[in-house]
């Protein structure tokens, strides 16, 4: 059987803009200028959700950098007025969805994710699955896929998935009950590599066969000084979505890293010390775009040539 190749995206916000780059660069260096068409699955979460969606819908990575560059900004625009209404960020969410809604539309206008070009698994959660059965209804994560079969979702919406997956709590409100993947998966990497074994989507490739590539989209340095911590909910609150996001995607990474072996790598760069870009961290699209093109790829792009292109 031949390799089944995944591609694996964090989430992440503005900092999407990094992994463009890092895409950008792979498929700029020769003997691996058709990586994006030998992808089979294409998982991400939030902003890499919707990398995923859009380089499997067929839109350029020139074109996707260029929406993070001249859109975010807009997206991510906040208001004084909203400010206040939010008491700071006490109460609501810090940016509206409709400016990024707009875009999605544009983009995929009714595009269903069963006419995207390639297979894909976005990560998003359902606070509230709505059972008839009290003793049934509960919040639960939800992996929005177009592989065909039982309980696919290939007539769903690409914009409206896209919505899903990006409503990080704080900063987007939910939209229609689904909030970002990243309070579970902010790195997809297993659920992907589950995806591929689910008996209910056959011809399931052998792990010997996988090779997945995982790419992050920026990482800061932090640590929380001192052995032990009496704190509450006001000291944990700060640090703590961080924290979880963080810890999620190295846990799977040292999953996959076990899962794989040889055939697995992952690119996550991490930002020199005392740098932090925030997922809204607009005013720092310079500075990432300087950090990407600067980032020193040749492990990565080693492993493409020696391991991704292999049959």
């Amino acid at each position: 059987m031949s390799k089944y190749r995944i591609v694996t995206i964090d989430g992440g916000g503005i900092r999407g803009i990094i992994t463009t780059i890092l895409l950008q660069r792979i498929v700029a260096t020769p003997g691996l200028e058709n990586f994006l068409e030998t992808i089979d699955l294409l998982a991400g979460t939030s902003t890499g959700g919707l990398l995923s969606l859009g380089i499997s819908h067929g839109i350029s990575l020139e074109r996707i950098r260029e929406l993070y560059e001249k859109s975010g900004p807009e997206i991510f625009a906040d208001t004084c007025l909203d400010n206040i209404r939010d008491l700071g960020k006490l109460l609501g969410a810090d940016y509206s969805i409709r400016r990024l809604r707009r875009e999605l539309n544009d983009i995929f206008g009714s595009t269903t994710l069963g006419q995207l070009k390639k297979r894909v698994l976005i990560t998003t959660f359902d606070l509230d699955n709505e059972d008839q059965d009290p003793a049934g209804r509960t919040w639960k994560p939800k992996l929005f896929h177009n592989f065909p079969g039982e309980n696919s979702d290939e007539d769903a919406q690409a914009a409206d998935v896209g919505l899903y997956t990006s409503a990080a709590p704080t900063y987007f409100p939910s939209v229609d009950g689904y909030i970002d993947g990243g309070v579970y998966a902010v790195n997809p990497s297993v659920c992907a590599l589950a995806q591929t074994q689910d008996r209910r989507y056959r011809p399931n490739p052998p792990l010997r066969n996988i090779l997945l590539f995982s790419l992050g989209t920026g990482t800061s340095l932090q640590y929380i000084k001192g052995k032990s911590l009496d704190w509450g909910y006001l000291q944990w609150i700060k640090p703590l979505i961080d924290l979880i996001f963080d810890g999620t995607a190295g846990i799977a990474d040292y999953q996959c890293r076990q899962f794989l072996g040889p055939d697995y790598h992952r690119l996550a760069p991490v930002f020199p010390p005392g740098v932090k870009i925030p997922m809204d961290g607009v005013k720092k699209i310079p500075e990432m775009i300087s950090f990407a093109e600067s980032l020193d790829m040749e492990s990565t792009l080693r492993w493409l040539k020696e391991t991704w292109n292999k049959e």
